[in-house]
């Protein structure tokens, strides 16, 4: 395949994961016109159409989709390689893409990355936050953090922090006008605050478990969010109960602005892991973050 084909290759990759020829034309510093050009010649010469274009959003095909994950981890190694070469500098370098949610990335994710950072001034770390099951490979990033039970099989995962306990909680406020729930199964006659899951659009379900009987229960409630964060706030407010890590509410429960209930129905659960691709040969630069992220246990 002549040169020009690989680089309208690398062109659809990055519209692709973007989902926007506007901000894909931001990051390649080209026109958005020259951009589409691109891809529509990209288009004719494979004669198929890679991409759905409407006013709001771009989105692979079905024929695209397949051509992502046949080309992605080709260009994903090819440019692994490339910044590995920073070994022979002897100055870690390069750019890591990761994915995290909101939680995990203010908790353990920045933390690290102030100690890291400082001291190599060569390392970029983008960080794109959401609760998505995301595809790494497909979607071009260097590695994700999530709860270790979210991690796929074919994946190395290393933890990054301790287990993990669920806890639901509610502002004084809120519990000045409604009951305290006794078991799970109260929780349906509760103003509850939902998490919309981006993988599969649906409403996530509340997992209890407690002496080996699990009980799930669909939550119902006036608030819905797509992040923890707006999940956690809608709870200080006092719209609802919420159902978050309980790491991230510990000291607004000690402190009487959030109020703990079933804490025995909620149980411990392998905790955040940080997982990339097991044929990926870390760079200096990845191999660093490895190194700041491992958990080693309580001080």
């Amino acid at each position: 395949m002549i040169q020009e084909n690989l680089n309208d290759l690398q062109v659809f990759l990055v519209v692709a994961r973007e989902r926007s020829f506007t901000r894909a034309a931001a990051k390649l510093g080209v026109s958005q016109s020259a951009l589409s050009h691109t891809i529509r010649l990209l288009e004719e010469r494979l004669d198929v159409r890679l991409l759905t274009r409407t006013t709001r959003s771009v989105a692979p095909t079905d024929v695209g989709a397949r051509l992502i994950a046949g080309i992605a981890p080709s260009f994903h190694h090819i440019e692994t390689e490339l910044v590995a070469l920073g070994d022979l500098r002897k100055k870690p370098a390069g750019s890591i893409r990761i994915t995290t949610g909101d939680h995990a990335a203010q908790a353990y994710l920045l933390p690290a990355l102030r100690r890291l950072l400082p001291n190599y001034p060569n390392i970029c770390i983008e960080i794109s936050v959401n609760y998505g099951l995301t595809d790494i490979v497909a979607e071009g990033y260097d590695a994700g953090i999530r709860l270790n039970e979210q991690v796929a099989k074919d994946m190395i995962a290393m933890p990054i922090s301790t287990d993990a306990t669920m806890a639901v909680v509610g502002s004084p406020d809120y519990f000045e006008r409604y009951a305290t729930p006794a078991v799970p199964q109260d929780l349906t006659e509760h103003m509850c605050i939902n998490l919309r899951t981006p993988t599969h659009g649906g409403l996530y379900v509340w997992e209890f478990g407690k002496a080996g009987q699990a009980v799930n229960v669909r939550v119902n409630g006036q608030v819905i969010a797509n992040s923890g964060w707006m999940i956690y706030q809608s709870a200080l407010q006092g719209l609802g109960l919420a159902y978050l890590n309980l790491n991230m509410v510990r000291e607004d429960i000690k402190a009487g602005r959030l109020v703990r209930v079933l804490a025995d129905w909620c149980e411990t659960f392998p905790g955040y892991h940080l997982f990339y691709p097991n044929r990926r040969q870390p760079s200096p630069a990845f191999s660093l973050l490895l190194d700041a992220l491992r958990y080693r246990g309580e001080k």
